[in-house]
């Protein structure tokens, strides 16, 4: 009987967040749901847990029978309409009420309403029993089916642990330039300027300038790979170069500035340090230096026009990676190209 009184005060349809005309199906789905999120299994720590959790295969058990649920309807509907037909009453005319109940209960063992109530009681607390005896079958196999699949969700946060014991998740650099505080170009590097000179290499997942340390920045891109060709390759502004290193997420095989003698790229530690590394020319000489070198060309020349250089080739199938390294030469092949027209003039001139 105890169980019954304590069905009988539960809304079993709001426990299960679902209406009260919802189908079998829509009551397994709801109670996977909320049996899923309060198991015990998952909350070790709340002592309501297991409490909750049987409250929800109480309410499976009757809301999945025809029987059962046909009985608990009859006692909620009672008690629904009682509890309306009380709410229409006003203060002095529901004190009335009351009292008049409270007499008759004391005249009469049962009333009209109490019988009924009881009667629908009685037969609530048959059809618990006969599920109890029978064994809800439903109830076993949602159980089993919620116990797979926590077992299926424990193999798989253990199978990611075991495949990627040392996942630092997105990779990112850390920037550094001159910049004064005072700068309000902040060294020639905005965050489009930085935008640009990183995307080449793949995608920037996100760009912060530090606000509290000027000539700061961090970049973070969505692979391993894109950040390795920008710390290979880039140097930045001819005027201001970058020194890059990284944050997060570098690779094992990948020596640290700091600790050196661990396998890396070659140009990795150079492409990290400006200081070490020769930026490229982008573009001819200065003008104040081209007339001396004419003139020491001029002099030595035979007034014939001298053999073109030989072209770099380029062997081997051209990567992504192998494109962007090669970027470096575009500089110095316009160079080349422009010293070898002007020569070229000059002979003819001559």
């Amino acid at each position: 009987m105890a169980v019954t009184k304590e069905l009988l005060q539960m809304d079993l349809y709001a426990l299960l967040g679902i209406e009260e005309k919802a189908a079998d199906k829509e009551v397994k789905k709801a109670y996977r749901q909320k049996a899923l999120s309060c198991h015990p299994d998952k909350n070790p720590d709340n002592p309501r847990a297991a409490e909750l959790f049987h409250q929800l295969s109480q309410a499976l058990e009757v809301l999945t029978d025809s029987a059962a649920r046909a009985a608990y309807d009859k006692v909620r509907k009672a008690k629904k309409q009682a509890a309306e037909r009380t709410q229409k009453l006003d203060e002095k005319r529901k004190k009335v009420k009351l009292d008049l109940e409270a007499r008759e209960q004391q005249a009469q063992a049962q009333g009209s309403e109490e019988e009924e109530e009881c009667r629908s009681s009685r037969t609530l607390e048959q059809e618990i029993e006969r599920l109890r005896e029978e064994g809800s079958r439903q109830l076993e196999e949602q159980q089993r089916l919620i116990r797979e699949q926590i077992r299926k969700e424990r193999e798989q946060r253990l199978r990611g642990k075991a495949e990627n014991p040392e996942d630092k998740g997105t990779p990112k650099l850390k920037l550094k330039w001159k910049c004064k505080k005072e700068d309000e170009s902040k060294g020639g590097y905005s965050r489009d300027v930085l935008l640009r000179l990183f995307q080449k290499y793949g995608e920037v997942l996100n760009l912060v300038l530090s606000s509290k340390k000027t000539g700061t920045a961090v970049v973070e891109f969505a692979t391993v790979k894109a950040a390795e060709l920008a710390v290979q390759n880039e140097v930045g502004l001819v005027d201001n170069p970058l020194k890059i290193s990284w944050l997060e997420g570098r690779p094992q095989g990948l020596e640290d500035p700091r600790h050196p003698g661990m396998s890396q790229p070659p140009d990795a530690a150079s492409a990290r340090d400006p200081s070490t590394r020769r930026p490229p020319v982008w573009g001819p000489p200065p003008a104040r230096e081209l007339p001396a070198k004419l003139e020491r060309r001029g002099a030595h020349t035979d007034h014939k026009a001298t053999p073109r250089a030989k072209q770099p080739t380029i062997s081997g199938p051209v990567t992504y990676e192998r494109a962007v390294s090669l970027l470096r030469f575009v500089p110095a092949l316009i160079w080349m190209y422009q010293n070898l027209t002007t020569q070229h003039s000059l002979s003819c001139c001559d």
